[in-house]
């Protein structure tokens, strides 16, 4: 990274390249410019990223510079050095985008300290540009606003100006939460209601990162039943929604989100394109799929219920029919297969099965363990091993 130094004083540019801690904030290069001619052939050249230019010089002074800077569209950031506390400087500074304005006597802290924000802002600046160029900016920019939107969802903290800056500003926004059936692909509907809300100016909605099925939509206030109208005639699959109280500051969003989430626990939805009973074998089919695939992380009928669109009841009694077994026992006869293999095919110790198994207490599985199988983890291990070390002799 290269900086330039403009200035007609040569004791100016000897204590600003001795006050710079140039390589601590990654700059490479130090030019330097005795006048503004001079200083514009060196940018039209070298292209600095960093410009530190005196205000008054003989010839083409620093305000002409940001000025041609400016008509040119130049992505370098200029700091405007001056002794005299002008404010016209400064409005004319910001006019033509100027970064920061230093006065003299320069102090270290302040220099350096202005240095480092432009490298960054520079920095930052050039990773949007390198995404524009690839073609990845927009999704980029949509996954760091669905990452700051999920941490607030699940409690960790959030910048509330990567989700102001994609929300239309209103005095309150009304909060709703979308399920999707788990069997459908969400993304395309979520992006279709998302470019929708944004070029209507009603809000934003945001994939939740933590579990695909879900979406949340912030809105302006009293704009939802526009939205719903429009989900309804546009979305040609079954949709569960929960509003939320609205909120005055998107600070209080944790809040909110929580009793979104108590109020889908407690299934204090309405529905959208609701699912006939012809769908109900096959939806059967598909949470039992959904079990074989899951079942080493945590499952309840609730979360099935939420996934799957039926009530815990009827998946309860549903899901015993079509495997002969409970859901809990069913999940428990799985992970107690999975452990069987393990203890024979690896050398993992048993606590790193358990965990991995979704149990947090080693005792508490070699307990269950045994009473399904009739031997502890250790004893199945070495009792299913030694045939075939004998063997192998």
């Amino acid at each position: 990274m290269k900086t330039l130094i403009v200035d007609d004083e040569l004791n100016v540019r000897d204590v600003i390249r001795h006050l710079g801690q140039w390589e601590k904030y990654g700059i490479t290069d130090i030019l330097e410019a005795k006048n503004g001619e001079e200083a514009k052939r060196i940018i039209e050249r070298d292209t600095p990223e960093i410009i530190f230019t005196d205000v008054k010089m003989p010839g083409m002074s620093g305000i002409e510079i940001i000025e041609w800077l400016h008509t040119i569209s130049y992505p370098g950031k200029v700091i405007l050095i001056t002794g005299f506390d002008d404010y016209s400087y400064m409005r004319k500074a910001i006019q033509c985008g100027s970064f920061d304005y230093l006065l003299k006597p320069i102090e270290a802290d302040a220099f350096n300290k202005t240095l480092e924000q432009s490298v960054k802002a520079w920095t930052n600046e050039e990773e949007d540009r390198h995404y524009k160029e690839t073609g990845t900016y927009e999704g980029v920019k949509r996954l760091q606003m669905n990452q700051a939107v999920t941490n607030a969802y699940i409690g960790e903290p959030f910048d509330t100006n990567d989700i102001a800056s994609c929300l239309p500003q209103t005095v309150a926004y009304d909060l709703t939460l979308i399920s999707f059936y788990h069997m459908h692909h969400s993304d395309p509907y979520i992006q279709l209601l998302a470019d929708k809300l944004v070029e209507q100016e009603w809000g934003n909605a945001f994939a939740l990162q933590n579990d695909h099925s879900l979406c949340l939509v912030i809105c302006i206030q009293h704009q939802w039943l526009s939205v719903e109208k429009w989900i309804s005639h546009q979305f040609d699959i079954p949709v569960r929604i929960v509003n939320g109280d609205p909120v005055k500051s998107l600070e209080d969003l944790p809040i909110s989100f929580k009793s979104l989430q108590k109020a889908a626990v407690d299934q204090n939805f309405r529905a959208i394109h609701r699912l006939n009973n012809l769908d109900d074998a096959r939806r059967m089919q598909d949470i039992v799929s959904y079990v074989d695939m899951y079942f080493m992380e945590e499952l309840s009928l609730e979360k099935l219920s939420n996934r799957f669109f039926l009530s815990r009841e009827h998946i309860s009694r549903k899901f015993k029919q079509e495997t002969g077994m409970t859901l809990s026992k069913y999940i428990m006869k799985l992970r107690i297969d999975q452990a069987k293999h393990r203890l024979i095919e690896t050398d993992e110790c048993i606590y790193s099965i358990s965990l991995m198994l979704g149990y947090q207490d080693e005792k508490y599985f070699s307990k269950l363990f045994k009473k399904v199988v009739g031997l502890t983890p250790f004893e199945y291990r070495n009792c299913e091993k030694k045939p075939q070390i004998i063997g192998s002799r």
